[in-house]
């Protein structure tokens, strides 16, 4: 069990900073993870120590105490996940709101005559439409 455990912290903590090196993992969340692997790896080779905690802890033995540590970690790390994802959640929909609303602001800003307005004439003749000829100032006097 102790080399199992000293090999399993050891390869946490070549992971975590093989995750780093590459940038896939961010700081904020390898110190958490680091500290884990710098729990384990020692008490695999010092397994007497855990069972001394154990006992000022009042729990039976040493692997009773890492099985409970262990399920109350990721019971954490599930927690802190999931209020990660909601915050994520809720700045995506804050983002894609403020797009559409970009979206549409640029549209409105590109296309400055309506579908129903009535379209300039450069020659001075009616148009096609038999509506009264306007000229793109008389448009923006209009707007003024």
């Amino acid at each position: 069990m102790s080399v199992l455990t000293s090999v399993t912290g050891l390869a946490v903590l070549g992971c975590i900073v093989e995750l780093l090196r590459r940038q896939q993992l961010r700081e904020k969340y390898a110190a958490l993870w680091l500290l884990i692997g710098l729990i384990i790896a020692p008490l695999g080779f010092f397994p007497t120590w855990l069972d001394s905690i154990a006992n000022k802890l009042g729990v039976a033995s040493g692997v009773s105490l890492v099985l409970f540590a262990g399920f109350v970690l990721v019971l954490l790390v599930t927690l802190h996940l999931s209020w990660e994802s909601s915050r994520l959640e809720a700045e995506t929909r804050t983002l894609a709101e403020e797009v559409a609303l970009i979206r549409a602001h640029l549209a409105q800003s590109a296309d400055p005559m309506p579908a129903n307005a009535v379209k300039p004439v450069i020659d001075g003749t009616t148009g096609t439409d038999g509506t009264t000829p306007t000229t793109p100032t008389d448009d923006r006097e209009a707007r003024a």
